[in-house]
């Protein structure tokens, strides 16, 4: 059984559209796939731990990433030698600043604080992926519409791996079950 692993943007859960699409179709699609769908943490610390003790615990083969899911999906994918794909990602050096102090979970509603701390844990999470050294472990997919991150600084960060780049669309990323079959094919999910 090949497990993948998951991981929602900030603020968001396990219950977010992208999330339940890829859930759905490997349900459906696939025999010898399992996904795993975490819940992460707020805190950006304890995510962090939660997703190194699921990778220890769950070992999976390769990882999807949404946003800040993405920062941390290239972050261990680039640690364990993952295939990784990206959706939209947010990359180093990842400036979460604007956040510090009280946030409200979009999915939950759950109110929740970004402190100093979390945020010196991403600045030295930016310092060991500043650059990327396994580029044929990635794909990207980014559209051009992301109303939060500069998709031109992804596609500068991913160059020399696979990127898809949609013109237009946004930051929650449109008709992204168009794209399942190319995630398949990269993760070679059966």
């Amino acid at each position: 059984m090949t497990k993948i692993l998951y991981l929602h943007g900030f603020a968001s859960s396990a219950d977010s559209s992208k999330a339940k699409v890829i859930e759905s179709f490997v349900k459906k699609n696939t025999s010898s796939t399992k996904i795993l769908i975490p819940n992460l943490n707020n805190n950006i610390k304890i995510a962090y731990q939660q997703i190194e003790e699921i990778i220890k615990t769950e070992s999976p083969a390769s990882i999807i990433g949404s946003s800040l899911g993405g920062f941390f999906g290239t972050y261990f994918a680039e640690k364990f030698n993952f295939l990784c794909v990206n959706i939209n990602p947010a990359i180093p050096p990842i400036d979460m600043s604007e956040y510090l102090g009280e946030n409200q979970n979009y999915s939950t509603g759950e109110k929740f604080v970004i402190d100093q701390d979390q945020l010196n844990w991403l600045g030295e999470m930016n310092k060991q992926i500043k650059s990327l050294k396994k580029h044929k472990n990635f794909m990207t997919l980014i559209q051009s519409g992301d109303e939060v991150l500069d998709y031109k600084l992804a596609i500068e960060y991913f160059s020399g791996s696979q990127i898809d780049v949609k013109f237009g669309g946004s930051h929650s990323f449109e008709d992204f079950e168009s794209y399942i079959p190319k995630i398949q094919n990269f993760l070679n999910m059966h």
